[in-house]
């Protein structure tokens, strides 16, 4: 008898080898059918794909509400960025600068002017333009000590006797036997234009002093305004006597002094009356 292809597949166990055995066909009952496969088709996507969108909404349900830093946290990290920032270019830009390095040459007789100004890291400010101008008066071109005294006193509270604290000229100096002059300028917007006032008075200055014409020798040199700065400063000088002498008529120039009226002789008899 002719089994059909279906049946033969299904007794495919049963037939092998010419043999049949029973333990075969119930073998083949009591096995489980296995699933057919499917096979899978995938399907194309027209749609484009937003990686950022796709990510927002996938963690947007896992952000709680107040879950940022407070803004005094987000001030202190801003800190320590600018603080890295200064810290790499101290470690990578700064040795650049050795390039730039000049050798130290001290001023000589001909640059006597020590020009000083006052800068706040480049940040503006009024008093950036500000210029000063610090000169020992025993380095200026004078013509002997008539210039010098007519020098003094044309320069009046500008004259100092000792060099002023924020010169920066140390007493190890030297030079300082004539006292110190100092001018300073900040009328103008630029500080090339403040400097090139107080360098051009300094010239007429000396240009003054330097003409002998009128030597003011018997002008004595004001010093009233080292006298206010001692009391001010209240450290012993203040106290009166102490500092100086006490003034009197021989302090003052004669021609200052008035004429001496002759006292009317009295004749005999006569009362004072």
């Amino acid at each position: 008898m002719a089994l059909a292809r279906s049946c033969r597949a299904a007794f495919a166990p049963v037939f092998r080898a010419n043999h049949f055995h029973t333990c075969s066909v119930l073998s083949a009952r009591s096995a489980p059918a296995t699933p057919a496969k499917t096979k899978r088709v995938a399907v194309p996507n027209t749609v484009p794909f937003n990686l950022e969108d796709s990510l927002f909404d996938i963690f947007e349900d896992q952000l709680q509400e107040g879950d940022d830093a407070p803004e005094p946290t987000h001030r202190f990290l801003q800190q320590q960025r600018d603080t890295l920032y200064y810290l790499r270019l101290i470690e990578h830009e700064m040795p650049k600068l050795v390039a730039y390095r000049k050798p130290f040459v001290p001023p000589d007789a001909s640059q006597p002017l020590v020009v000083r100004s006052i800068s706040y890291g480049g940040e503006p400010h009024p008093a950036a333009a500000k210029r000063t101008i610090v000169v020992p008066v025993a380095r200026l071109p004078l013509k002997g000590e008539a210039a010098i005294h007519k020098f003094k006193v044309l320069a009046g509270v500008r004259w100092t006797p000792d060099a002023p604290t924020d010169s920066g000229i140390s007493a190890e100096e030297g030079r300082g036997e004539h006292g110190y002059f100092k001018i300073s300028c900040e009328d103008f917007p630029k500080a090339a234009m403040n400097l090139k006032w107080a360098s051009d008075t300094l010239d007429r200055l000396l240009a003054a002093a330097n003409d002998l014409s009128e030597t003011f020798s018997d002008i004595p040199v004001d010093t009233r305004h080292i006298e206010a700065r001692v009391r001010k400063a209240k450290k012993g000088g203040h106290i009166y006597g102490r500092q100086t002498h006490r003034p009197s008529l021989k302090d003052f120039p004669k021609e200052w002094l008035p004429d001496p009226q002759p006292q009317a002789i009295a004749e005999p008899g006569t009362s004072s009356t």
